[in-house]
């Protein structure tokens, strides 16, 4: 028997001992996702449904949806750019977040954003998320774990090794190897095909590896076949043996020819040809041989097909010829030997090219006809992505190439143009079904485009190299090319991450077609991702122009105007979004992100909760949510979104980030640290986790660790001009002012509009007694923001060092009688005690530094205000008694 044969027979066997068995063949496989799906489907039959690895490929379905047809789904919807502005737009209203906190750089955080996401998405990607072919081989060793306790032995059959392997022995030795999790020992895994397993690669496993070869006939196993089937006569028996050469089908044909003399058996000419047509010409009744030949023509055959191929009078001989040895297949479909078929497709276009060409319309426009049927219910934006439309679609475009190899060449390449778009195995199906065709009519251009199609899809970028391919026919049609360029900008863009090579694709297709709707959303979308915000926008506009009925361009102008910092106009995008469908879920989320952005903390939470009740396991929006209450300076709820958001999705590494920002916003700096150690140990590149933990460790105290923290953040950036003037400030408040007015400085070099940088260094270089400088720089830092508060108390501090508190008691009176916030995290937090302290002779100072202490001053405050009462306690005159007071109360209740 062949191979196939004995694997059929091994399948039965192991069902007869009750194990769970499935194969597959290359009819099935294009690819792993394929593979994986037609044996889940076997094995459900079997055992029930296979509920975890259902869901995992849905998920896959529905991101690689996504990506064929790009849509506003999660996090990845929202530009870097908009959530940096997000989480640092009100970092100077915030508790605790200190002077630096407002010079953070909206760009350079979103840089830091940027490879925070981009290091989630590998991780999600070497964890094996569900999102790929990895997700979905963990879900299915899942699923083998679980039948395996169930039943003695699972057996998965793999039928043409010799063409899956191609597609399956990467991935196989991945799974042996345990790369998706333990393979139950009860699985075995069985494998036919012509060709040994490639030994380098096999090496590791050759101990687990059971060779079962399967040699040509003997003489002596070739007569008993022949005996069993009713062949005797040696003369016979003879030519048998010469003819067929030992090869199990084509002694089984013969065989079954039951021929009656040698001359029946010996012809010239090739070996499996004679065989076959020997087998043909034996079949007595004309309508069987007439079927055999007729059904040789599909690629594959059910109920169906048969009726459409075989002449009338062969109705009722489907049994019959699924029972044929040269017939094998499973589920719905079956197919000829391939050795067998090939002949018979030789012998057909040789002797009747005209029925040839007959045959293969009548069977193309039956296709055609079913595929019409499909289309009535599905739309068209959706047929490319059913499997029934595309089968038929397939089949005939198969069939119209083997009658017209030249006419119908042009419209297959055209065919291939749209597979582009879907995933890998879809292509493969279109290029290897184009491949069947040059093979099948030996048309010398067809076997040209064949073979170029087949190094294309072998290659690193299969799409994009097919649609190269394709581009270089000069018979396109203009439509044809237009996609051909939208499909190359898909996956440059959003596979390739090719941003400036897909706008140029993009570009090529607008200018072939500039009322292409979707290829000018398309460039809008790179346009946003390049930053360039006013071209993005106009892209997005002018394919509203066009086609006022799509959505997705509103949704995307109201992203970029929100990336662009104009928020009103992206609310309004996003309104009128929400005026046409009320219950998209990103057009709310999205609405109550701007309306964070723009300050509205109240509209944000309410949309942002709207859209949460539409999909309460929306991840990203939990996260959203979070950052308005965090800026809304509801800590606590905050962090309880932060942390539900990661319980839904772990890989969401910027929302820990934020959780570890918001705890140390409200002063919970252990969990802080921990928070955004954890996001480190993610990913060790991540800026804004150093900087943030650097923050955290300042203001706890550790101030060791804080420049350690922001050292390391400057490493990785050194153009990061917050983190220079945190570690600045670190290095000031342990006395290193050389050190810190150097970075003071540098960060004032990179940014010169940082006037927290400029006040601060004006401090370190009073607090060092260099009161020249100090006075340069706060009263340009005065000048740069003369509302600020701070800045003004920081000035008159040196005035007062210079001059003594009798010639600015007028100053002190008007700034400390001003009515200010304390949530700048800068000296306006003292101005309570300061007006006891410098005002008030009269009333207990130690009393006044209770009740700031009662307060729950962080650490960073505490060193501040003692480096104030130092400076103080250095005027010698009554002011100096009490700062000395205040120090020696602060020390006796907060450092003993």
């Amino acid at each position: 028997m062949g191979k196939s044969t004995l694997l059929r027979q091994w399948q039965e066997a192991a069902r007869r001992t009750d194990a769970v068995t499935a194969a597959v063949d290359e009819n099935d496989v294009h690819g792993v996702q394929q593979a994986l799906v037609e044996l889940a489907r076997q094995l459900a039959e079997q055992d029930g449904p296979c509920k975890d690895f259902d869901k995992a490929i849905e998920q896959l379905r529905r991101e690689q949806a996504a990506q064929a047809e790009p849509s506003v789904e999660g996090e990845a919807s929202v530009s870097s750019r908009v959530v940096a502005q997000a989480a640092l737009g009100a970092a100077s209203l915030v508790p605790g977040a200190g002077v630096v906190a407002a010079l953070a750089n909206p760009d350079t955080a979103a840089q830091g954003l940027d490879r925070l996401r981009s290091a989630s998405r590998a991780r999600g990607r070497r964890r094996g998320g569900l999102g790929d072919e990895s997700g979905l081989s963990r879900a299915f060793v899942a699923e083998l774990d679980r039948l395996c306790r169930r039943r003695q032995w699972v057996v998965l059959f793999f039928d043409t090794w010799e063409q899956t392997a191609q597609y399956l022995d990467g991935w196989l030795l991945r799974l042996l190897d345990e790369e998706f999790g333990p393979v139950p020992a009860n699985v075995i895994v069985v494998l036919a095909g012509r060709d040994e397993l490639a030994e380098r690669e096999w090496a590791p496993l050759r101990e687990q590896v059971a060779d079962v070869p399967l040699e040509v006939f003997t003489a002596t196993e070739t007569r008993s076949l022949l005996t069993s089937r009713g062949v005797a006569d040696p003369g016979v028996v003879e030519a048998v043996l010469q003819l067929s050469m030992g090869l199990p089908l084509l002694v089984e044909l013969l065989a079954l020819a039951r021929p009656q003399s040698a001359e029946d058996v010996d012809a010239g000419g090739d070996l499996a040809d004679v065989a076959v047509e020997r087998f043909v010409q034996w079949i007595t009744d004309p309508d069987k041989r007439e079927a055999v030949r007729a059904c040789a023509l599909p690629l594959q055959l059910n109920e169906d097909v048969f009726a459409a191929a075989a002449p009338p009078e062969a109705g009722g001989l489907w049994e019959w010829l699924c029972g044929q040895p040269f017939v094998s297949g499973r589920a719905d479909f079956r197919h000829y030997h391939s050795v067998v078929r090939a002949s018979m497709i030789r012998q057909q276009r040789a002797r009747s090219p005209q029925r040839w060409t007959t045959t293969h319309l009548r069977l193309a426009d039956t296709h055609a006809t079913w595929r019409t049927a499909v289309e009535e219910n599905v739309p068209k934006a959706k047929r490319w992505g059913d499997p029934e439309w595309r089968r038929h679609r397939l089949d005939e475009t198969y069939h119209r190439l083997c009658a017209h190899p030249a006419a119908y060449l042009t419209a297959a390449l055209e065919q291939i143009v749209h597979a582009s778009g879907e995933d890998t195995a879809v292509l493969r199906q279109w290029s290897e079904t184009l491949g069947q065709a040059a093979h099948d009519t030996a048309d010398s251009s067809l076997i040209g485009w064949s073979e170029r199609f087949r190094e294309a899809v072998a290659g690193d970028e299969p799409m994009l190299a097919c649609l190269t391919t394709v581009l270089s026919h000069d018979r396109l049609s203009i439509a044809a090319q237009v996609w051909s360029y939208i499909h190359r900008g898909i996956h440059l863009f959003f596979s390739a991450q090719r941003e400036r090579d897909a706008l140029a694709s993009f570009d090529q297709a607008i200018a072939m077609a500039p009322d292409n709707a979707y290829a000018l959303e398309l460039r809008g979308r790179v346009n946003q991702s390049l930053g360039r915000f006013d071209q993005s926008i106009a892209d997005f506009t002018t394919a509203l122009d066009l086609d006022p009925a799509r959505a997705r361009p509103l949704l995307f102008r109201g992203q970029t105007r929100q990336a662009a910092g104009r928020f009103d106009e992206a609310i309004a995008d996003f309104t009128a979004m929400l005026n046409r469908y009320p219950t998209d879920k990103w057009a709310l989320a999205q609405r109550g992100d701007s309306h964070r952005q723009a300050g509205h903390y109240d509209q944000a939470i309410t949309d942002l909760t709207a859209a949460l009740g539409l999909d309460p396991t929306n991840a990203w929006a939990l996260a959203a949510r979070g950052q308005a209450r965090r800026e809304a300076g509801h800590y606590d709820q905050a962090i309880t979104d932060f942390t539900a958001a990661l319980d839904l999705d772990p890989t969401l590494t910027w929302a820990l980030s934020y959780r570890g920002l918001t705890r140390r916003e409200a002063g919970h700096y252990d969990q802080a640290i921990t928070d955004l150690t954890a996001a480190l140990d993610l990913d060790p590149a991540n800026a804004m986790a150093l900087v943030g933990r650097g923050q955290a460790h300042l203001e706890a105290g550790h101030h060791d660790q804080a420049i350690t923290d922001l050292t390391a953040a400057l490493d990785l950036d050194p153009t990061d001009a917050m983190a220079l003037a945190q570690r600045g400030d670190a290095r000031r408040q342990v006395r290193r002012y050389d050190q810190a007015i150097t970075d003071f400085t540098t960060a004032l070099d990179l940014d010169p509009t940082l006037t927290g940088a400029l006040a601060l260094r004006g401090l370190a270089h009073r607090q060092a007694g260099h009161y020249g400088q100090a006075r340069e720089d706060l009263e340009r830092a005065v000048e740069a923001d003369a509302g600020h508060h701070g800045y003004a108390f920081e000035k008159l501090m040196l005035a007062t060092m210079e001059s003594g508190i009798e010639t600015c008691t007028e100053q002190w009176s008007q700034l400390l009688a001003s009515p200010v916030s304390t949530l700048d995290g800068d000296a306006t937090r003292f101005f309570g005690l300061f007006r006891v302290l410098l005002l008030e002779p009269e009333s207990s100072v130690v009393e006044a530094t209770g009740v700031f202490l009662d307060g729950g001053p962080n650490h960073d405050a505490i060193t501040d205000l003692l480096h104030y009462l130092a400076e103080l306690s250095a005027l010698g005159d009554d002011l100096a008694n009490r700062a000395r007071q205040c120090r020696q109360f602060i020390a006796e209740h907060t450092l003993g």
